[in-house]
């Protein structure tokens, strides 16, 4: 059983996420290039949550403050509100500037995300709509909308389905990666305490999500154990995907439950690849 230390910002450039791999059996058929989309596609679900933690802190501090333009908690951009011929629908733009500016994890942001709400995010059929707008996050660009719609049937149970279209990473190399994909997540924490969101914990049940790099080797990343997310951590921290593609076929496994970035990828001949984001 191999084991490769990989860390997302040399090879893949991914920045906040990075790949370097080294192995002593260089004979070994996804040891390079393919490990490099294994990290591009984690990168790609990462800025995904990211971005739908941004737009949730942004919406929750406003709609608890009935403020018009604040800053968020954690956020580093500049939030103006607007809405039309009443509460909804309601549009922030989250700023973070043509220079950029370091938020709490200490990223760089660029551009501006424009966050819509149709109603309140807690209440069955909202939908939150997030546009990326010549944004970045430490220098890899970042296109495409995600559609975060309230599916709720059980009150105690909060759920929304969260549609990825026309995405699109491009890394601080020019390596180019489309996306898009569909994930269910429910809540499991903090339901009693809507308008505090350190306490949330969130459980992508099911779900695909599909990454395109440019020369067409396509890596299909799907649900296989419920994925766990801490509002309070950066990173997935517990759960599997299943990876698929020309080479690839294995899974990625986040560990047990940890606030770390630490993962592994298992090739289906054995071999585990030891992973950090």
């Amino acid at each position: 059983m191999k084991k490769t230390a990989l860390l997302l910002s040399t090879i893949c450039a991914t920045a906040f996420l990075y790949i370097s791999c080294s192995s002593d059996n260089h004979d070994e058929p996804i040891a390079s290039t393919n490990l490099t989309n294994i990290g591009a596609s984690i990168a790609v679900d990462t800025s995904n949550e990211m971005d739908l933690n941004t737009a949730l802190s942004v919406a929750t501090t406003t709609s608890s403050t009935s403020k018009t333009a604040e800053t968020a908690p954690g956020v580093c951009a500049t939030i103006t509100v607007t809405t039309t011929g009443g509460n909804y629908p309601k549009v922030f733009l989250a700023d973070f500037g043509t220079a950029g500016c370091k938020d709490a994890n200490n990223l760089t942001r660029k551009g501006q995300l424009k966050i819509t709400l149709s109603g309140p995010i807690t209440e069955t059929g909202s939908k939150m709509t997030i546009e990326r707008i010549d944004y970045s996050i430490n220098y890899i660009k970042l296109e495409g909308t995600i559609e975060y719609t309230n599916t709720t049937t059980v009150a105690t149970t909060p759920q929304w389905s969260r549609k990825v279209t026309n995405g699109k990473l491009t890394d601080i190399q020019g390596g180019v990666y489309t996306n898009s994909g569909f994930y269910t997540t429910k809540q499991t924490a903090g339901v009693d305490t809507p308008f505090v969101l350190s306490d949330n914990v969130y459980e992508i049940t099911e779900g695909t999500h599909k990454v395109t790099a440019a020369n067409g080797e396509a890596l299909t990343l799907t649900v296989k154990e419920p994925l766990i997310k801490k509002y309070s951590c950066l990173f997935v921290s517990k759960g599997q995907l299943k990876i698929q593609g020309e080479i690839l076929n294995g899974v990625i496994d986040y560990g047990n439950n940890d606030c770390d970035a630490v993962y592994t990828y298992t090739q289906e001949n054995g071999s585990s690849f030891n992973l950090s984001m």
